[in-house]
């Protein structure tokens, strides 16, 4: 015979967010108590609203399962006496099995004869084991923890009741003055409470006090609901997944209706608009058929359609005293000029170790045109990106973006139109952001990139400048973010980012320009290589790169992004290949000769001159054939070339001795080594390489 079992715990309503990925965590700690304490079952259903979690296991088994463990005692010579009797070592290990010494067997092991036992355990009743849920419960971690009264528990909301139900009987526990039983609660204004009479019911029985349990019915609940509004106003509506996640874990009784707003607020950017309904008051922005936002919006009650037509007028009076502000501030915002607002960035606090943002921006506008000539734009992009540089911060001292600061960037492009920017002015305003998570959208244009390259690289170097470097887990300036968004952007554009080599540029250019403000960019600035390294180290985990290959290409010399992502391209795809191996192996023990020596890796210091046999020359001759090509090669050529080498360098390990008496002949040989392993670092560390 099975069982079913229900536990629901009810809480005051928690965060929306935090609903689902809580579900999922009791669903998984039920599995695994379940399947710690030997107990089979068939199945675990999970329901979920902001004031209860719960979980239904179906096809319980009656009882724990039996089993059967092999127990090591002391050794043999221990356990009998030298008359062949059990010593009390024996006696005392066999009763702490809960056995006889008669039950004991001799096995070998390593030589030696030890005690062993069968200990049986038999299994519990299902009964007697479920009340350790309790265990269960205060395991359970969140985000945040609150306190209530006087318990120095903690938990991500109150708990208000607990439901324990094995089929129809009661297994019970307490977790604070909470006693777990079989009465659950209704929706909160609609519902009663109700006895669950059997676990099976659960559902059932909370349908009829206005609460859908099942999040994803609820969910379809909402979706049918929506559509059908828009389907009879003839709308086009495009359902935000996000948006839909946070309502459904916002309402246990969903019911959907559709409001509108004075359509002169459609003067305002939809931006404005579609933030004001979707961000700030979980609406849902609707459109016609062919696109254009309508003064319309659908939003759904945690309730049923009684009164609907109050919460109706209730959400459009709050929507329009949004939308009233925004239009205010819209208005206002344009009886300035640019000029004025980026007057007003010098008064902005960047940081109060760093400066302004109006110096932020004076240093990238310096680093964002050495850049950008590095890169190659032409004159008008140039152009463009010298203007937006010079203003890209403007709009966070704008009205609008006070109010509503997830637009920033957004505002700034909409007002720069306003002011007859260049359009790829005002584009590259809004995609300097970019790209704002770590999968997050990246700019299209090439000025865009640029200045999100630019504005990153400031960030990173000028918290770095001052110590204020992240430590752990801890990244209160989202660097990571930022180093990250380097990588994706230099990877999404192909461009070269030698960052050793633009971090020199850079200094020089601010120093020029007296555009330092003090700040020391110059003490941290291995760390700023390193850290840039690891984010492509973190680029390459998340894309399941090899390890090994990815520790070989970031521990080379070559500090240029989209190279380390070409190299570990190639070492992927040559990894396979017959001689890999051997290839490989040739060229580590160039690496690790050339280690032994500081010598300069000049290939003008080698003389051929002091060559004592064929395989010197020979080396030397293939290599400089491939060091003065390497530069109009590919990162893939110039491997093929290297591993082509291996010939000549066995043979030149075969005839030569390195570390021969003669200073000359010795380092001769040492610097011919070092030239060949400065252009096998350019590829990467090889000696991380795993080769089998």
């Amino acid at each position: 015979m099975t069982h079913s079992y229900l536990l629901e715990i009810g809480l005051e309503e928690i965060p929306a967010h935090v609903v689902t990925p809580s579900i999922d965590q009791l669903q998984k700690r039920v599995n695994d108590f379940l399947t710690d304490n030997r107990i089979s079952f068939e199945k675990i259903t999970k329901f979920s609203t902001p004031r209860r979690l719960a979980i239904l296991v179906e096809g319980l088994a009656d009882r724990q399962e039996d089993v059967e463990k092999e127990v090591k005692g002391p050794a043999k010579k221990i356990a009998l006496d030298k008359d062949g009797n059990w010593t009390k070592a024996a006696i005392g290990f066999s009763r702490g099995q809960g056995v006889t010494p008669g039950d004991i067997t001799f096995k070998e092991l390593k030589g030696t004869e030890y005690v062993y036992v069968t200990k049986k355990t038999t299994g519990q009743a299902i009964a007697d084991v479920l009340p350790d849920m309790k265990n269960v419960i205060e395991k359970m971690t969140f985000p945040t923890m609150m306190k209530w009264a006087d318990y120095s528990f903690k938990y991500i909301r109150p708990i208000r009741w607990i439901v324990s139900v094995l089929d129809d009987q009661v297994i019970p526990f307490s977790i604070l003055d909470i006693q777990a039983g079989n009465v659950s609660q209704g929706h909160r204004t609609l519902g009663k409470p109700v006895t669950i009479a059997n676990a099976t019911d659960y559902e059932k029985q909370l349908n009829t006090v206005f609460v859908v349990v099942d999040a994803k019915k609820r969910k379809h609940r909402i979706t049918d609901q929506i559509k059908k509004i828009a389907t009879d106003q003839n709308w086009k509506i495009q359902l935000d997944q996000t948006l839909l996640e946070e309502v459904n874990n916002l309402v246990e009784y969903p019911t959907a209706f559709a409001g509108h707003f004075d359509k002169k607020y459609l003067e305002i950017p939809e931006e404005v608009l579609i933030t004001s309904m979707r961000d700030h008051q979980r609406f849902f922005y609707v459109r016609d058929q062919a696109g254009k936002l309508l003064p319309n919006f659908i939003s759904v009650r945690n309730g049923n359609r009684e009164h609907l037509d109050n919460v109706v007028k209730g959400n459009e009076k709050v929507l329009t005293a949004r939308l009233e502000d925004a239009a205010f501030f819209y208005h206002e915002d344009q009886k300035h000029s640019i000029d004025y607002y980026v007057e007003k960035l010098k008064d902005v606090s960047f940081h109060d170790k760093i400066g302004s943002m109006y110096e932020k921006m004076e240093r990238v506008q310096v680093i964002s045109q050495e850049l950008g000539k590095f890169i190659g734009l032409n004159s008008s992009e140039l152009a463009d990106l010298n203007r937006a540089s010079q203003i890209y911060k403007f709009d966070l001292v704008t009205g609008m973006v006070g109010e509503f600061p997830e637009l920033q960037g957004v505002m700034g492009e909409k007002y720069a139109l306003l002011a007859n920017e260049n359009p790829a002015v005002a584009t590259a305003i809004r995609e300097h952001y970019m790209p704002t998570s770590a999968d997050g959208d990246l700019p299209k244009t090439r000025v865009g990139a640029v200045l999100a390259l630019a504005d990153k690289f400031d960030d990173i170097g000028s918290f770095f400048a001052v110590d204020l470097i992240p430590t752990g887990s801890n990244d209160p300036y989202a660097l990571r973010r930022q180093a990250l968004g380097i990588v994706r952007i230099t990877r999404d554009q192909k461009w070269h980012f030698p960052i050793q080599e633009l971090q020199d540029k850079f200094l020089k250019d601010l120093h020029d320009h007296q555009a330092t403000f003090n700040l020391d960019f110059k003490q941290n600035e291995n760390a700023v290589l390193e850290f840039i390294k690891d984010r492509v180290r973190q680029w390459f985990s998340q894309n399941n790169a090899r390890y090994d290959i990815v520790e070989a290409v970031t521990k080379g010399t070559d500090s240029d992004i989209l190279d380390m992502l070409d190299a570990a391209k190639v070492l992927e795809s040559h990894k396979d290949d017959k001689n890999f191996k051997e290839n490989i192996e040739a060229l580590t023990r160039v690496l690790r000769i050339a280690e032994k020596t500081d010598l300069e890796a000049d290939d003008s210091l080698i003389d051929p001159k002091l060559f004592e046999n064929d395989s010197e020359q020979n080396l030397y001759d293939a290599v400089e054939t491939i060091r003065k090509s390497a530069a109009n090669h590919t990162i893939n050529e110039n491997f093929q070339a290297l591993q082509s080498l291996r010939p000549l360098i066995d043979n030149y390990f075969d005839q030569t001795m390195i570390m021969v008496d003669d200073k000359k002949v010795r380092d001769n040989r040492l610097i011919q080594l070092s030239v060949l392993a400065k252009m096998i670092f350019s590829i990467g560390n090889l000696k991380e390489l795993i080769v089998k």
